[in-house]
């Protein structure tokens, strides 16, 4: 379960503190998804890297599974994310110099863990086992789903990840996230400008002046 409790956060600025969220709360269950749509600046990235441990609410707490991740040393709290958490972003940030299969295996690198047969499986799931090279904006986005999924993670956050697709494209993306969510029961949380993307999720939030709602 992820449980985000009364989450707040704010920079200091020489005008005084800078408020991007304030008083978030979120939970959710195991193989549930959710979207979350908003203007730009309101907070949707912030609280994403918040929920994924890798940026520390000022006041709040964020639990998942019963751990908060930022009670945590520095070393364990990395291991926590390369394992408990993925990421898929708007870029895929694929590496170049990599094949397919090297891009999906880079967190077992960092793990220490031999995932071959894991990598092989995840992209012939995402379509792409016959694929090595020169692969479309909406391939590359595939692999990069795969590569979030690698460890096994029990949370999967998105940060716009359509959003450099055409609408086609877009639609097959969302379609893969969505069906991985369900056949391997992960947290799925997508943050989005994307009505359209939006509205294919049972649950859906909006950001509002750093306040999350319902939608």
């Amino acid at each position: 379960m992820l449980d985000a409790r009364d989450v707040s956060k704010s920079y200091a600025t020489a005008r005084g503190p800078l408020t991007i969220l304030t008083d978030v709360s979120l939970a959710l269950e195991q193989g549930e998804a959710v979207s979350i749509v908003g203007p730009s600046g309101t907070g949707k990235s912030t609280l994403l890297y918040i929920l994924g441990a890798l940026e520390p609410p000022t006041s709040g707490t964020v639990t998942l599974d019963g751990r908060n991740p930022f009670t945590l040393p520095d070393k364990e709290l990395s291991a926590f994310r390369n394992k408990e958490v993925g990421f898929v972003f708007q870029d895929h940030c694929l590496l170049p110099q990599c094949s397919v299969l090297e891009n999906v295996l880079i967190p077992t690198m960092v793990g220490g863990r031999n995932g071959d047969a894991r990598a092989r499986e995840l992209l012939d799931r995402v379509g792409l086992s016959h694929r090595l090279a020169e692969l479309s904006g909406g391939e590359k986005q595939r692999v990069a789903i795969a590569r979030a999924l690698i460890r096994g993670p029990k949370l999967l956050l998105c940060d716009e990840p359509t959003g450099n697709l055409d609408r086609d494209t877009a639609s097959q993306v969302a379609d893969l996230l969505l069906e991985m969510n369900g056949s391997l029961n992960t947290i799925l949380v997508v943050v989005t400008h994307s009505a359209e993307l939006a509205a294919r999720f049972a649950k859906s939030f909006e950001l509002i002046e750093g306040r999350l709602k319902a939608r």
